[in-house]
């Protein structure tokens, strides 16, 4: 395993060790403590590995730990499922799958019908560095507008952090930034860091301290599914379905749908879109 500049798996770790609280496995709350959480002494012998190993390991030095270690590790910081996933892909590597390019500039045309074939459920694909590259007309009225956007704005995580519409179009938008942040984080050890996404990733620091305060907790997860509401400047407040499908032999590709969770959102978006009932 060799070290990185910005020692990413060094900064996963210690943030983790930081938020166990040392009363949740066995150790005494009173004895006195100059950081919060576990000192590495302590992960080390729960893990039961050296303290120069584990020392080293958040250092980004040394060889590759194997898969027993790792997860002798990630049980010693109470690693949730998403953060073990999120060590193993810092510490292995990209899939085997993982694409080794930016997506091709021309979408296959039976996505293009796929995304057409929800004609009143916003729905859209975006790349492995979270750029839209195809969207329904669903999409472009109730979500933004990628059409009059310059390609290179048309990026998830730019249109939430940047763009001052999206602020007042999710209701929660504080929850769903981080939750975003969290995800983007996990899908780049997931695919592998391409120079798209890192270049990213160094804008939105630079131009946004609210994205860098989340990037630097290095918090994991995933969006999973669940209801996003939107207050909409036209067709007022809409409760939508939120899902993410992979898509199949195209590594880091996804399709992400929201379908209306009430027959009144539906009927909300059909007056929006010009449609009858």
């Amino acid at each position: 395993m060799a070290p990185s500049s910005e020692n990413s798996l060094g900064a996963f770790l210690r943030s983790r060790r930081e938020r166990v609280d040392p009363a949740a496995v066995g150790l005494s709350s009173a004895t006195r403590r100059r950081t919060p959480g576990l000192r590495r002494e302590e992960v080390a012998r729960r893990a039961d590995v050296s303290v120069e190993w584990y020392t080293r390991l958040e250092q980004g030095r040394g060889g590759t730990p194997s898969a027993r270690v790792l997860r002798s590790v990630a049980d010693a910081l109470l690693l949730s499922r998403a953060e073990r996933e999120h060590l193993f892909l810092l510490v292995q590597g990209r899939r085997v799958d993982a694409p080794r390019g930016p997506a091709a500039a021309v979408v296959d045309p039976r996505f293009r019908r796929a995304l057409d074939g929800f004609p009143h459920a916003p729905a859209y694909l975006k790349t492995a560095a979270w750029d839209v590259v195809a969207w329904n007309r669903a999409a472009r009225l109730v979500l933004s507008d990628y059409e009059a956007m310059e390609p290179g704005e048309r990026n998830v995580l730019k249109i939430l952090f940047l763009d001052p519409a999206s602020r007042k179009l999710l209701r929660h938008w504080e929850r769903e930034a981080g939750l975003a942040v969290s995800t983007f984080r996990l899908e780049l050890a997931r695919w592998g860091a391409t120079s798209e996404a890192e270049r990213l990733v160094r804008e939105l620091r630079a131009r946004s301290a609210e994205f860098a305060g989340m990037w630097e907790a290095n918090d994991v997860g995933v969006l999973g599914e669940g209801v996003k509401h939107l207050a909409h400047p036209t067709a007022g407040d809409l409760s939508l379905w939120y899902s993410s499908f992979a898509v199949d032999d195209e590594p880091g590709l996804g399709m992400v749908l929201y379908t209306p969770d009430t027959e009144r959102d539906a009927e909300r978006i059909r007056r929006l879109l010009g449609d009858s009932a």
